[in-house]
């Protein structure tokens, strides 16, 4: 600052600013702790973690991206390894700690060359072209599937399962899981097409895990709204409703003159007809269940029940949507315009007692596109945590079936990858090369996990995997078998995973890896004082190098 000139104020007085190395390095640390964080979850030895939120509710898992939405992380760069687990969970239901610890592993290896002296641009530059190139490896180490290989397809799913809550179940729970995949799946032009908010997963504390169903058409957590209705219909006829069977009231302010008593008596006379107006429709139309998504007047339930109707009030929208798929049946918004042909067709209809509870079932559809798996457990923390399997499950066997390629677990690829990729690193030479030679190291971090998780010696088992891959006669399905130690033939074992859980974990973790990388400076403006306007705490600012 020159003699006699003020100082010039840029950023607001409180601002935080890291800048610099010191920058890079906080984002980094950051990174890193989100990553272990996660990293002894890994694995068919992983363990779990138990979680307490502010209101005291527990959840016992080891589903990476259940426990990174559970911890309420503050720091940026955290927040950058949280989105690729999120991603990762969107896209293909499973591999989440996989892309967080890859991501972790990238950071550290890329830290321990720029105390080199390499620059973050060379490494971001270097782990891009080793991760474009690990795409194209990938996919040539992939083998297809059929996807009327349902024996493949139920390893994809046990594969899943390893190590977690369900795996003592894990044949049982694959069969489910296939067969409700194959039951919803359409086909697309030449492509097949599974959506998997076509099963439906209900919960229900009480019996044990065998006990869990699968049911052709919908579970749901509700019964008849009057005693008198049936409580089981064959042959059902279903109408779907997603408007009330009540007296609308009207929009506008308005009152009612009454000069006479017999007016009062008219006047409910009136709504009375109304009502009953609207069930006859419903009967006229030959249905005898009727699902409504919102509320059915005392009266209209009394009509019903006379007529022969079971009717449920107040569905979930979702269950609505499922049951027209499920049934065939148009979703009705005018009851007056309904007829024959919006109705939907199941073979039973039924209330069944689950637990303490009464569930109603739509079974028997002629074509079901929507299926449910009804979910039984001892506690309601085990529940919580099947579920969550099962949708690890289902997000990795209806990937396969719709691209058709798995590739060997078990680390097995990931070590062939790194093989690879050190041979490739040569060719590019500079300082990209380094970049790339670290790239290849950091996708050793899978199985040197796996071994770590497994309690084994981590150097001697990552010598043995890389001697399996690499001596004559050389098997490219060499992996690390958790439970005895040894280094054995994974697709032997049928030990597979979707060849997009690997592709998009290397991708997701590339990005954010790179993106951190090339950050050298962080504004963090000032933490609010008391309150914000709407009453809430300020929670601006970021502590450095905190989670």
């Amino acid at each position: 600052m020159l003699p006699g000139n003020s100082p010039v104020v840029i950023l607001k007085e409180g601002t935080q600013r890291d800048s610099g190395k010191k920058a890079t390095h906080n984002n980094i640390a950051a990174a890193k702790a989100i990553a272990e964080a996660v990293r002894s979850t890994l694995g068919p030895k992983g363990m779990d973690k138990m979680l307490v939120d502010s209101m005291g509710d527990v959840i016992i898992t080891n589903d990476g991206v259940t426990i990174l939405k559970e911890v309420e992380v503050q720091h940026p760069a955290a927040k950058m390894i949280v989105e690729i687990a999120k991603t990762q969970d969107s896209e293909c239901g499973d591999g989440t700690t996989t892309a967080v610890i890859l991501a972790g592993e990238l950071l550290k290896n890329a830290e321990e060359l720029m105390d080199k002296g390499v620059h973050p641009t060379a490494i971001s530059n270097g782990y891009r072209r080793a991760s474009n190139e690990s795409l194209e490896l990938l996919n040539k180490i992939s083998r297809k599937v059929s996807r009327s290989d349902v024996k493949t397809l139920k390893s994809i799913a046990i594969t899943s399962m390893t190590g977690k809550s369900s795996e003592a179940n894990a044949d049982f729970l694959a069969d489910l899981t296939v067969n409700s995949i194959r039951a919803v799946s359409e086909k697309v032009g030449k492509r097949f097409e599974v959506d998997r908010t076509n099963i439906k997963i209900q919960k229900k504390q009480g019996g044990s895990i065998a006990d869990t169903e699968q049911v052709s058409g919908i579970i749901m957590d509700k019964e008849p709204v009057h005693t008198d209705m049936p409580k089981s219909v064959q042959k059902a006829k279903v109408a779907l409703i997603d408007t009330a069977l009540e007296i609308k009231k009207t929009e506008i302010e308005s009152k009612i003159q009454i000069n006479d008593p017999s007016q009062i008596q008219a006047f409910l006379d009136q709504e009375e007809a109304t009502i009953k107006k609207m069930v006859d429709t419903v009967a006229k139309s030959g249905a005898n269940v009727l699902i409504c998504q919102k509320g059915i007047d005392d009266l209209a339930q009394h009509f019903l029940a006379k007529n022969n109707i079971m009717a449920i009030r107040r569905a979930k929208k979702s269950d609505i949507d499922a049951l027209s798929k499920a049934t065939g049946g148009r979703v009705i918004s005018n009851i007056d315009s309904m007829s024959k042909k919006d109705l939907g067709f199941a073979g039973l209809v039924e209330v069944r007692k689950i637990g303490e509870d009464d569930m109603t079932f739509v079974t028997d559809c002629k074509n079901p596109k929507a299926v449910s798996i009804l979910v039984r457990a001892g506690s309601e923390h085990v529940a919580d945590e099947i579920e969550r399997n099962l949708d690890d499950a289902i997000g990795v066997v209806s990937l396969v079936f719709k691209d058709g390629k798995i590739v060997t677990g078990g680390g097995a690829a990931e070590i062939e990858l790194a093989l690879k990729l050190r041979k490739f690193a040569p060719r590019v030479g500079g300082r990209e090369q380094m970049a790339i030679e670290a790239f290849a190291n950091a996708i050793e971090v899978v199985p040197s996990t796996l071994a770590e998780n497994a309690g084994l010696d981590v150097i001697d088992t990552l010598m043995g995997l890389r001697k399996s891959h690499t001596k004559k006669g050389r098997n490219q399905h060499a992996g690390l078998d958790a439970f005895t130690g040894k280094v054995v033939n994974m697709q032997s074992r049928n030990v597979v995973e979707p060849l997009r859980v690997k592709t998009q974990a290397v991708s997701s973790a590339t990005d954010v890896a790179t993106m951190i990388l090339r950050i050298d400076d962080v504004i963090a403006s000032k933490q609010p004082e008391g309150p914000e306007p709407d009453g809430s705490d300020g929670m601006g600012g970021m502590p450095p190098g905190m989670m």
